[in-house]
């Protein structure tokens, strides 16, 4: 039998179309993946365990579409479970992940083969044929494997570093030792805040500044949750960060002898010594089991597959992409590495697949009052919220009213009509928000609404894909744009002037 859609992985992104396509009920698939339960990542990583995916109970609203916002673990489903129903903790412990996963899969009936790990794609003919337990014939292929591999950088003697992947996590292994840490994201400070106590001194490298992710908003970028590191360097306490670039580590008796060229002081290079060094370098894509005849070409240092703004391979018809390595189309700009940012692209999947393949056409509802509906959507949607500047709302020039699209599938698509976002401002990650110096916006002056900093609503009209007209909806402290006289008469008025 010839399927008509192969999923590879049953992660979150995995579940969730199978979820989709499961609700649907008319085209055939299956899930393979290679552990005996879903979610299986989550069993190692992160491996301190702790997510750093929010997961806020206490709303203040029982509207499902708004605690979305702030539920960055759940995924979608009309009958599915709600993370927020396992535990109250914000941060919650990576276990938890595990069993809500798992749960979720029985309770939406999606169809996974289990213990079935893929070991070869090829392509036959117009048919991708997938060895895993067996093999399985398949019309369309959807990599929801994550980034399953560890990304090794090039550096002369990297073999001499432990792996985050498969490093103790003990604090009490590594007492009294010196220790560097290569990587300066989540899983580099992770490790490190869990080394401070003993430790005799930690070092964190690497060629990139540290990014907070409280200024630039994005939330892979460093996160307050793991940055007590930076206590101890600024307050001098025998850690530090080193920016530059490794050039080789090598074996020095009981030392590892690290030479290290300093972007601060025009590359001069020291050698360091340390007892232990941790590669804390990230993941990427593992294209090794697909053969010549459908290899998809990769972006970004190689990590990640290359792919349309369908997510499709940009050079094997018929294979898609589905969660965190659908990163490579908003890379460190906006959520789609992430569970709360892929649930709504992997709908905007299904979606383009029904368009495709089913002949339906993307779900549209028709509007008469075009201000009320974009109010209304700015106000209640979380897919705008989660995938700002990513996904849009669109209005097309008959009415209908398409939601949650890929912006760059629009103008692919249609061209012409309204493009509704959530977006910060365009030079929001250079702006300290907790400057009180900084002459802000303020939220009642409409006119001034485009040079806000922080999430407002912007429209955009499109003809014949060229611009024609945007408009900035004011900032608000409260995150409701509904103001009669500051948000929706100039959108109004917007609209009547658009030609």
């Amino acid at each position: 039998m010839t399927l008509d859609y192969l999923i590879i992985g049953a992660g979150p992104a995995g579940l969730q179309l199978g979820a989709l396509l499961e609700a649907g009920g008319d085209s055939d698939y299956l899930i393979l993946e290679a552990a005996d339960v879903p979610g299986a990542f989550f069993r190692t990583y992160p491996r301190h365990r702790q997510l750093i995916s929010i997961n806020k109970t206490h709303t203040g609203t029982d509207d499902p579409e708004l605690n979305l916002r702030l539920d960055w673990n759940s995924l979608l489903s009309a009958d599915g479970p709600l993370f927020t129903g396992y535990t109250g903790r914000y941060f919650p412990d990576a276990d938890v992940m595990v069993r809500y996963l798992a749960d979720f899969a029985t309770k939406t009936g999606v169809r996974i083969r289990h213990n079935a790990r893929v070991t070869h794609i090829t392509r036959d003919g117009d048919d991708f044929v997938v060895t895993a337990d067996r093999q399985y014939r398949a019309r369309r292929v959807v990599m929801a494997t994550g980034v399953s591999r560890m990304y090794v950088p090039d550096i002369a003697g990297i073999e001499l570093a432990e792996r985050y992947d498969t490093m103790p996590t003990d604090p009490a292994d590594f007492t009294d030792q010196r220790v560097l840490i290569l990587g300066k994201g989540n899983s580099g400070f992770e490790t490190a805040d869990n080394l401070i106590e003993t430790t005799t001194l930690i070092h964190v490298a690497g060629p990139h500044d540290v990014k907070l992710a409280w200024r630039t908003h994005f939330v892979g970028h460093l996160r307050a949750v793991n940055n007590n590191f930076l206590d101890t360097y600024q307050l001098k306490s025998a850690n530090a960060i080193l920016d530059g670039d490794v050039r080789e580590i090598r074996r020095d008796g009981d030392d590892l002898v690290v030479t290290f060229a300093f972007a601060r002081a025009d590359e001069i290079t020291k050698q360091l010594r340390y007892d232990r060094v941790l590669a804390c370098t990230g993941f990427a894509f593992d294209a090794s089991i697909f053969d010549d005849s459908c290899r998809p070409e990769l972006a970004i240092n190689d990590r990640f597959p290359a792919q349309t703004p369908a997510w499709e391979s940009v050079n094997v018809p018929g294979l898609y992409f589905a969660g965190t390595i659908t990163q490579q189309r908003d890379f460190k700009k906006s959520t789609s590495g992430f569970i709360h940012g892929f649930r709504y692209a992997v709908r905007a999947l299904h979606k383009i697949l029904d368009q495709r393949y089913a002949d339906r056409p993307w779900p549209a509802t028709r509007t008469a009052d075009v201000t009320a509906a974009i109010i209304a959507r700015v106000n209640r949607s979380s897919a705008l919220w989660q995938q700002f500047g990513f996904l849009a709302d669109v209005v097309l020039p008959d009415g209908r009213y398409l939601e949650e699209m890929p912006v760059e599938l629009f103008h692919e698509q249609y061209r012409t009509g309204l493009l509704v976002t959530l977006e910060y401002g365009p030079d929001h990650d250079q702006v300290d928000p907790f400057d009180i110096s900084v002459n802000r916006i303020s939220q009642n002056h409409p006119g001034q609404a485009h040079d806000a900093a922080y999430l407002h609503p912007v429209v955009r009209a499109y003809r014949d894909g060229v611009l024609t007209g945007t408009h900035h909806l004011a900032e608000n402290l409260e995150n409701r744009w509904d103001r009669p006289d500051v948000h929706v008469a100039p959108l109004a008025d917007f609209l009547r002037r658009l030609p």
